[in-house]
């Protein structure tokens, strides 16, 4: 009996590890919201690196 158990839970473990889709699929809300966020972080550190190599190249030329 023991083993008959032991089966059907590996069995019911591999069937729910078979069933998983495409989890970006059926979330396509969440991947937008983590792209928009991302190009947010890229352009606020794009613009604070810029502003520091136009601080940079303002202090050279006043030298």
């Amino acid at each position: 009996m023991a083993a008959i158990s032991k089966q059907l839970i590996a069995t019911r473990a591999v069937s729910e590890l078979v069933k998983r889709k495409n989890w970006a699929a059926r979330e396509p809300g969440v991947i937008v919201v983590f792209c928009i966020v991302f190009v947010v972080a890229v352009g606020l550190i794009g613009l604070f690196i810029h502003k520091q190599c136009a601080k940079r190249r303002a202090s050279k030329s006043q030298i």
